[in-house]
């Protein structure tokens, strides 16, 4: 800690982050050993946090993460929009298709940002908001292979007819950014994927990823 950082806050923070890495929750003493303080200071933070409703505690006494921080996280799909659009740009006009960023929403894949091509007389229309399963498409594939650790050479995932008939796709997860599941793709009208787009593609997620650390 530092004369221009408060220890209080730092405490609650890192009480946040402690209960988003576990699915069930921890107790005070738990929550104590971990930070390396009393319990009374632990009641002191947890009490705080859930007056925001960023932290809440089952009949058992065990803190969770709160609802509060739902209101937190749809503020994050503008800023990693933004943050992806100028590397999706450049990938779309590359390639000549659909490029779009998707993130992992629960069992499905969403997609936040999408860049259609200026230059071609077609393209497969993907809209901002667009939902599907994680385990269908090239996007959520390749968020799925990211999470299961099984990215290895190429890195990327192809697929074909999955999501829409005649249409291929390719994409690769995000890696190394803390906090967000997602993946960088393009959709086309074709029986399959040009060679060189792949590696292009991946490349796209590289500069993303770089965007968001």
């Amino acid at each position: 800690m530092t004369a221009e950082t408060s220890q209080t806050l730092d405490r609650g923070l890192r009480v946040l982050k402690l209960l988003a890495d576990t699915d069930h929750g921890l107790t005070v003493t738990e929550l104590s050993t971990k930070l390396g303080v009393n319990r009374t200071v632990v009641y002191r933070l947890l009490a705080t946090l859930e007056q925001h409703a960023l932290v809440r505690r089952d009949l058992g006494g065990r803190a969770r993460v709160g609802l509060g921080v739902l209101s937190l996280g749809r503020q994050v799909h503008p800023l990693v929009r933004e943050a992806a659009l100028p590397a999706l740009r450049s990938l779309a006009e590359d390639i000549g298709a659909t490029a779009h960023l998707t993130l992992a929403d629960g069992s499905e894949a969403l997609a936040v940002a999408v860049v259609e091509p200026t230059w071609t007389d077609y393209h497969v229309a993907y809209r901002t908001g667009f939902r599907h399963p994680l385990d269908r498409g090239a996007a959520g594939k390749a968020i799925l292979a990211a999470r299961q650790g099984l990215v290895d050479d190429p890195g990327f995932t192809l697929t074909h007819g999955e999501l829409e008939a005649g249409a291929s796709g390719a994409a690769a997860p995000l890696l190394g950014v803390t906090g967000i599941e997602g993946s960088v793709g393009v959709v086309m009208l074709s029986d399959s994927i040009p060679e060189r787009v792949g590696p292009r593609v991946l490349d796209a997620a590289r500069e993303v990823a770089d965007a968001l650390r």
